[in-house]
């Protein structure tokens, strides 16, 4: 058992009530959440993509467009960390109490597939993910996996295999609209939960980010667990400044078996 202090067992405990007095939970899940798998988060100081890079320069739509070489050379290292990452305990978490009737849906703002690989059946990508590619001149979509081996590998860009045009992610870029249904999924599933448990989210980029607010507006418990504060934690119940991969097994610890 993992020393936690009084505060954070006090906390956990709380959260760990609200999770079994819940009838629809529903979780947002953030970068953060896949840091421990070795999957760099978006926004930490010294370690974080945008504190390398200029985020319109190189995963823009624009970008991809105009200068497709520039998109992958700043995309391959992050696609081979996401190739290869494996769910951490707190995915593995998530999906125990997903699979045992705690937890109604999985939205998430990650592209790595991860909630999958643990086990969560219930996962609406607000932001794609990595599972295929389509052709940006037929729109033909393939399967991810052949491509992405070459490319990790050696940086091969890959192609369509009917037009021989650049084959583009299914991830959102900066300038790109979320995928409707998923929005409206994720706006669904908010309006209706009585707990939100946020997770690895700074909650910085909407409007995912106003997801949150949309629960709370109809009486929904939050619940943030988070390295780093965020603009809701005055309005959340419960507040844990702390690793989401020791975190959330010590709740699910506490959900199944008091």
């Amino acid at each position: 058992m993992i020393p936690f202090s009084s505060q954070t067992q006090t906390n956990i405990e709380f959260a760990a009530d609200l999770f079994r007095n819940s009838k629809h939970t529903v979780i947002l899940s953030g970068a953060g959440l896949s840091t421990p798998s070795g999957i760099p988060d978006f926004r930490s100081t010294g370690t974080g993509l945008w504190s390398r890079d200029e985020p319109l320069e190189v995963a823009s739509l624009g970008t991809f467009r105009t200068h497709p070489e520039k998109f992958f050379a700043w995309f391959r290292p992050l696609a081979g960390q996401i190739y290869y990452a494996q769910p951490n305990p707190a995915h593995h978490s998530l999906a125990e109490l997903e699979r045992r009737g705690y937890i109604k849906a999985v939205i998430t703002q990650n592209i790595d597939t991860l909630h999958q690989k643990a086990g969560s059946k219930i996962v609406i990508e607000m932001h794609g993910s990595m599972q295929t590619l389509t052709c940006s001149q037929c729109y033909h979509q393939v399967q991810a996996e052949p491509y992405l081996t070459p490319f990790v590998a050696s940086g091969e860009i890959p192609l369509c295999p009917k037009c021989g045009q650049i084959l583009k992610p299914d991830v959102i870029l900066f300038g790109e609209q979320l995928p409707q249904a998923a929005w409206s999924k994720a706006q669904k599933e908010a309006r209706q939960c009585d707990l939100m448990l946020v997770v690895g989210s700074s909650l910085e980029v909407l409007p995912v980010a106003g997801l949150p607010m949309q629960a709370l507006d109809r009486g929904a418990h939050l619940i943030i667990i988070n390295n780093t504060p965020t603009y809701l934690n005055v309005r959340a119940d419960v507040t844990i400044l702390e690793d989401v991969a020791m975190i959330l097994p010590a709740i699910m610890e506490r959900v199944l078996h008091g």
